[in-house]
Formats: structure tokens, C-alpha cells, sequence
């Protein structure tokens, strides 16, 4: 009788035996998990080695446990099969602890699978506003033989930037400059700077005059249902063979032509885009020799306040007949710096600054 309750004992113990290695498994799997992760966190790794190792141990013990009852059960003295049999009570409490411990394990690796997924999906979410920003103000862009190119973007605290630029050839001959802002910060204003930005490329390829291209753009953004967003724009379309730019504003900023004998600023001609869809746009065409520069930028920098004292068009002018002799990047920067520096080195809103020189 005492032979078959040593049987029973023997069997428990593989039975718990068998649970924690299943439960070493599964802890293990967390381990080399963690340990796959580019941002290995060692306190959690730490963490989850040591349950492994508990879970192991417990195996083994348990695993030489029935080695032990086994051959025990083979022997005829009945004091030590006593003994031996003692080692049933134990097991059975293990065997209740190593199911629990084998859903604490399943456990933790769900919940290490929920805090990867939501890592990445956070990652995801960080790296969003950088994808977009790349697409409307890209870090580089082409080079087309005659002119110098500069720019530099800012992003403010918004998630998402609504502020966009473009340079792309419109002709053999003519390349066009564009600058913007989406009224508002977010994923809608972000996607519809994206879409302007975009239609304008077709537009401008389309109409010669800036102009036509604003017009046919306002129309296709305002005829939807986005009535709190507006846009300001500028465009300005270089002609090397008649040496001329010819340029329009739907209510951006004023921008500046600086040429040998002073600084003209280029101002607004039409309203806002999205305003109203049967809206009229006109452009101005002016001579450009070899030097001038066009200085354009997006409300960020004019409003860069200090205080209540805006760092406005006074200073952006004053700020770039400093730097007029050097690169255009190196002007876009410096214009930037001044910015920040009448601001106590913060500027909220996204600002994008661009400089194009004729050589």
C-alpha cells in the first residue's frame, strides 16, 4: 500500500517537474525577448532572468524528486518508504503554485508583448511629425544651375507642421519658389499643407502666371467642407532667359527683394486661399539681375515675440542686409538665430525661412 502512495508521490512530483520546466520555457521566451530589444532595459531583463532561473530550479528539484521516489518505491523498508512518502504533501502543493505560476508566466509575456507593440506604436507616434515635416519643408533640395538656394525650418510645439516650402523647375528655363502656412497645428492642417503643396506643383506647371495657379488651387481647396482652415502662400517663378520674377501672394507675409540699390518688399496680392473659392489673384512681374535675393518666410519669424514685442519686418530687413554677402543658408540660419534671440531662444510656431539668389 505504502509502495503505491510513493508511486502517487513519485508521479505528482513529475507532474510539477514537467509544469515548471513549461513555465521555465515560457520565461525564458521573455528573457530572449528583452534581450532582442534595440532599448534593452536591463532592470526588466534583470527582472525576468530571475524568475526564470526560480522557475528552473524548481524543475530540477522536482525532477530529482521523482528520480528519488521512483527508485524508493523498489525498496522493501517500510521506514524509509514512509519517509519518502512525506514528500507527496509538498508536491501537491507545488503542482497547485506551478499552474498559477505558469499563467504568470503566459502573463508576462503578454504583457511584454502589449509593451513593445505600444512602444513602437509610441515610437510610431513621435516619428509621424518628422516623416510629415520632411515631406513639406525637406532638409535638401535641388540645385538648378544660376541660382544659390538656402533654407532652414524650425518646428514650433505643434505636433504637426502646417508650414511648407518647395523649389522645383516649372520649365526650361524658369523655376518656381513656394512658401506656405496652414492656419492651426495637427494632422489636418499638416495633411492639407501636404496637399497644397503638392497641387501646386501641377498648378504652376500648368498656368505661367502664379497667379491662374492660385486661383485654380483655391478654388480646389475651398470647395470642400473645411471651412476653419485658410492658407497663406507665396510663389515666386524665376525666368533666367527674360532675367525677370514674377510673383503672387494669397495674404502670406510680405517677403523681400534685396537688389544693389535698396529693399523692396514684395506684399500680398489676394486674399487668403480657402477664404472664398470664386476669389481673384493678380501677380507683378520685376527685373532681377545677377546678385539680387529673394528673402522669403512663413509668420513664425515675424512673430517671435518678446514679450509683447514682435521681432517683425524691421528687424528680418536689418538682420539679413548683415549677412547679404554670405551663403543663402548661412543668411536663412542667421535670420533664424536673430529670431530666436529676440524671443529669449524659443520660437512657438513652426517657422520656415528660404533665400534664393540669382547668380
Amino acid at each position: 500500500m505504502i509502495t503505491y502512495v510513493l508511486a502517487a508521490a513519485a508521479f505528482l512530483t513529475l507532474l510539477a517537474s514537467l509544469v515548471y520546466i513549461r513555465s521555465a520555457r515560457l520565461r525564458f521566451r521573455v528573457v530572449r525577448l528583452i534581450d532582442a530589444d534595440v532599448n534593452r532595459d536591463v532592470e526588466a531583463h534583470s527582472l525576468a532572468f530571475s524568475a526564470y532561473r526560480k522557475e528552473a530550479h524548481s524543475a530540477i528539484v522536482y525532477g530529482l524528486l521523482t528520480t528519488v521516489l521512483s527508485s524508493a518505491a523498489v525498496i522493501e523498508n517500510p521506514d524509509v518508504i514512509a519517509g519518502f512518502a512525506v514528500l507527496a504533501a509538498p508536491a501537491i502543493a507545488s503542482l497547485w503554485w506551478a499552474r498559477l505560476s505558469v499563467r504568470e508566466a503566459r502573463m508576462a509575456r503578454n504583457r511584454w508583448d502589449i509593451e513593445r507593440r505600444a512602444g513602437e506604436a509610441l515610437e510610431q507616434e513621435q516619428l509621424a511629425p518628422k516623416a510629415w515635416a520632411a515631406r513639406l519643408a525637406p532638409e535638401e533640395v535641388p540645385d538648378f544651375s544660376g541660382f544659390e538656394i538656402g533654407r532652414v525650418y524650425q518646428a514650433g510645439s505643434g505636433l504637426m507642421a502646417g508650414d511648407f516650402f518647395d523649389v522645383h523647375r516649372v520649365g526650361p528655363t524658369r523655376v518656381a519658389a513656394v512658401i506656405g502656412d496652414v492656419a492651426g497645428h495637427g494632422i489636418e492642417s499638416s495633411i492639407t499643407a501636404f496637399q497644397a503643396k503638392y497641387l501646386l506643383r501641377v498648378f504652376l506647371r500648368q498656368f505661367r502666371d502664379p497667379a491662374q495657379a492660385f486661383e485654380e488651387l483655391n478654388e480646389q481647396l475651398a470647395a470642400g467642407d473645411r471651412h476653419e482652415e485658410f492658407i497663406s502662400a507665396a510663389v515666386v517663378v524665376f525666368d533666367t532667359e527674360a532675367g525677370t520674377l514674377r510673383y503672387a501672394s494669397a495674404g502670406h507675409p510680405p517677403f523681400f527683394l534685396f537688389q544693389e540699390d535698396g529693399v523692396r518688399p514684395l506684399r500680398s496680392t489676394g486674399p487668403l486661399l480657402m477664404l472664398d473659392p470664386k476669389a481673384s489673384y493678380f501677380s507683378r512681374e520685376i527685373p532681377m539681375e545677377s546678385g539680387d535675393l529673394v528673402v522669403m518666410y512663413t509668420d513664425g519669424l515675424a512673430e517671435a515675440r518678446a514679450g509683447g514685442l514682435l521681432f517683425g519686418e524691421d528687424r528680418i530687413i536689418k538682420a539679413a542686409e548683415r549677412e547679404l554677402a554670405a551663403p543663402p543658408d548661412v543668411l536663412c540660419k542667421a535670420l533664424l538665430d536673430a529670431a530666436k534671440d529676440h524671443a529669449g531662444g524659443i520660437i512657438d510656431d513652426d517657422t520656415a525661412i528660404m533665400a534664393i539668389r540669382r547668380d
